[in-house]
Order: structure tokens, then C-alpha cells, then sequence
């Protein structure tokens, strides 16, 4: 027998296993410290509280939770659409995706391993680069302009 425990499953994740100290309880705290930081931001807060009502936070970070469980546990738990509401967002450009990075990237090298950190910060790196494509697609911009922002540049 191996040293795992009997039932538990190894995720992985672009080929690497995932650590087993990242869980349900990590994720959730990742979220809502973000969008702490998001909410009260000088740039993204005024885009995000004006986008989400107050009223609606809870379930908002919920959806988040959900979001990042099934991107990195691989729950499944969420199903819905993510990039649409962004395309609503008028002028959102580059500034604003490096400085959400930039708070990600604080957020989780303070509330996770530098293992998780990696995982964290390299699907959302991803995710801001496919979003920035598809904003730029939707306004008829050149796609092509659009390089990935790289952590390194933040």
C-alpha cells in the first residue's frame, strides 16, 4: 500500500501534482482576501463595486469560490460563464488587468505556500491573457498586439 490515504484522489495540474494543503478553506480565504483588496482599490474598486451591488458580494465571492475550486480542485462546482460580464465593462485595458494581477499575486504570496502561489498565479495569468484577447476581439482591436503579461512585469 502507499502512503496516501485510502479514497483520496491525486489532482494534477499541468502535470503536477496538486499539493494536498491546498483546499476548500484556502480557496476561500485567496477569494475574499482579493477582493478585499479589489474592493477598496483606488483603480478596481470603483469598477467592481459599481458592477456588483452591495447586497450582492456574498454571492459573488461564492461564485469565486466555486470558480477556483473546480479551476484547481477540480470540483466542477462551477458552470457558468465567466468573460461575458468583463465584456460589459467599458474601457477595461491593460492597467487594470496588471494591477488585478498585482493584487492576486500579493494575496496569495501572503496566504499560501509559494507552491500554491505558483498555481494560483499561473492560472490567473493565463485567464487575464485570454480575457485581455477577448475584450480586445470584442472592441475589433488587433488581437495580435496582445502579449501575456508576465510576472516578472508586474
Amino acid at each position: 500500500m502507499s502512503g496516501q490515504s485510502a479514497g483520496r484522489t491525486t489532482i494534477v495540474v499541468d502535470g503536477v501534482p496538486l499539493p494536498e494543503i491546498l483546499d476548500e478553506r484556502m480557496i476561500h480565504d485567496v477569494v475574499h482576501g482579493f477582493y478585499a483588496e479589489i474592493r477598496n482599490d483606488d483603480l478596481l474598486g470603483p469598477i467592481f463595486n459599481g458592477a456588483i451591488r452591495p447586497d450582492d458580494w456574498p454571492r459573488h465571492l461564492a461564485r469565486m469560490c466555486d470558480f477556483w475550486s473546480a479551476t484547481l480542485l477540480r470540483t466542477g462546482r462551477y458552470q457558468g460563464r465567466p468573460l461575458p460580464p468583463h465584456l460589459a465593462l467599458p474601457g477595461l485595458d491593460e492597467e487594470h488587468f496588471r494591477r488585478w494581477l498585482t493584487l492576486f499575486g500579493a494575496t496569495v504570496d501572503r496566504l499560501c505556500p509559494a507552491d500554491v502561489a505558483v498555481l494560483f498565479m499561473d492560472r490567473a495569468l493565463r485567464i487575464a491573457h485570454s480575457f485581455r484577447l477577448a475584450v480586445a476581439f470584442s472592441r475589433g482591436d488587433d488581437t495580435l498586439a496582445i502579449k501575456p503579461i508576465l510576472k516578472e512585469s508586474l
